[in-house]
């Protein structure tokens, strides 16, 4: 059998600069496994770009790079994250994610059988998310370059017209949703990378929430402002970062947030502030829905020309809930 048509050694072999060269090793590498995990039209034309239709509405486009170390933790590992990550800040528009693309830097020596796992496991991700990788890139460098292994993921999606979240568009008196209990990705990398124990096991939060976005949009309509995933940083930098933006400050309620790491990272969490007309029709709609069946209401946006972000604790007294100093938790993402 010819070179080029050999099967990958997945059990056995590891990456080696030759599936980086642009050679016979490259191509049987693609198509023998990022082919088959990711499978679908586009890929299969084999060109350098993929072309594709879109639907009325306008455009979203982010990018993103994941780094996470360890690359495998409690609930996923750096491939399904990295769907999951680029789907919601397109999800966060509002808008519908319709394609992915996918650059690898794989460090020479890496196991095919880590690999394949990863790659398996973007396929699954954006299967169930309903979008498609459709375009890629491949690049391989010397040991000690890479940390193993780095993903940079794009994507695009559609957002209906007469629908624009931004937190320019909040407003004194909207309530603050969040989709769930907080922190449980931070948590769950420091556990696996510090050999944590727990009672119970920490498992992160990674999830696609563009069906869940659908639901509250369906629900809220106009009246939702803006929607933002709770990353770096967690619920307390992300809600300075919108107080500075909409040039307001918000009041919380501690006792109403379930489990309170307010600066650990979430990948499956969203933070939403809605008009107060429609706040409680786009909670019910969040708690019908798998991914937000802990949601809760836990303050409002108030008038302050300082923007703090300030919380009333279940002591009965106050503090001010600021961003995070330092790197608390490096490279959960």
């Amino acid at each position: 059998m010819k070179a080029y048509q050999r099967k990958l050694d997945i059990k056995n072999g590891c990456v080696d600069l030759s599936h980086g060269s642009g050679g016979r090793a490259m191509a049987q590498l693609i198509s023998g496994l990022f082919h088959e995990a990711f499978g679908n039209e586009w890929l299969a034309r084999g060109n350098d770009q993929s072309a594709f239709d879109v639907g009325a509405g306008r455009m979203v486009m982010t990018t993103d790079g994941y780094v996470v170390s360890p690359l495998f933790f409690p609930g996923g590992n750096i491939g399904s994250l990295a769907v999951h990550g680029t789907v919601n800040d397109i999800a966060m528009a509002g808008a519908k994610p319709l394609y992915l693309s996918a650059s690898f830097i794989i460090e020479e020596g890496f196991r095919f059988a880590d690999l394949k796992v990863i790659a398996d496991s973007m396929g699954e991700a954006a299967r169930t998310a309903g979008v498609h990788i459709i375009t890629g890139d491949t690049k391989v460098v010397e040991r000690g370059k890479a940390d193993g292994l780095f993903i940079s993921t794009s994507a695009v999606g559609v957002v209906p017209d007469g629908l624009d979240l931004s937190a320019e568009n909040a407003r004194v008196g909207d309530r603050v949703l969040i989709s769930g209990t907080l922190g449980d990705h931070g948590v769950a990398i420091m556990s696996k990378r510090q050999n944590l124990a727990f009672e119970t096991e920490i498992v992160s939060d990674s999830a696609a929430l563009n069906d869940l976005v659908a639901k509250m949009v369906e629900a809220g309509g106009v009246g939702i402002r803006l929607m933002r995933d709770p990353t770096r940083g967690g619920l307390a930098a992300t809600l300075n970062e919108i107080a500075q933006q909409s040039r307001l400050g918000f009041h919380l309620q501690e006792e109403e947030i379930p489990v309170k790491p307010l600066h650990v990272a979430n990948e499956g969490k969203l933070v939403a502030v809605v008009a107060p007309e429609v706040a409680g029709a786009v909670l019910a709609a969040m708690r019908r829905h798998p991914l937000g069946r802990d949601a809760a209401d836990i303050g409002e946006a108030v008038a302050d020309d300082h923007h703090f972000v300030q919380m009333a604790t279940s002591f009965g007294g106050g503090r001010i809930v600021d961003w995070l100093s330092g790197e608390q938790l490096p490279r959960i993402c």
